[in-house]
């Protein structure tokens, strides 16, 4: 099988803190990995409406005000495995996905976290921690450039 294009959206959520200074949400992947919210844009969605159902569907986080001015986005390349791979062959796509993720920037108010079953945590951390916590250089770069962003508008 050849390679799938794919594309999602996702979103680099933070609110501010109370004592000031801002924390980023960061979900924790079965796989290991920390990373933003994020998801498959589905047949006739918009970017914008991707987010807001991934975010929801991933968090049930709804009160999501999006930045203006703000999208950054990163291109990988991974082979599916497992269950993913076993669904790719039945559905006749390639295993071999390249990929490109879209991030807005998106505060919102609230701090519970309704998680899903595809993740096994989350965490709202500032800066500096979600920099560390952050599995891939790719995620690392996205909220560094998200930061330098809110830095100017904030």
């Amino acid at each position: 099988m050849g390679i799938s294009f794919e594309k999602s959206v996702g979103a680099v959520v933070f609110r501010k803190k109370e004592t000031g200074g801002k924390e980023f949400l960061l979900l924790h992947y079965p796989s290991g990995h920390w990373d933003f919210p994020k998801g498959h844009i589905e047949s006739g969605e918009t970017e914008e409406g991707t987010l807001r159902r991934e975010v929801e569907e991933e968090t049930g986080l709804k009160d999501l005000k999006l930045l203006p001015g703000h999208r950054d986005s990163m291109w990988y390349f991974y082979r599916a495995k497992g269950n993913e791979r076993r669904e790719r062959e039945k559905d006749k796509r390639g295993i071999n996905v390249f990929k490109r993720v879209v991030y807005y920037a998106a505060e919102t108010e609230e701090r519970k976290i309704g998680l899903s079953y595809e993740h096994i945590g989350s965490v709202w951390l500032d800066y500096e921690a979600a920099l560390a916590r952050l599995t891939f250089p790719s995620g690392k770069k996205i909220l560094q450039k998200t930061h330098g962003f809110l830095d100017k508008i904030h």
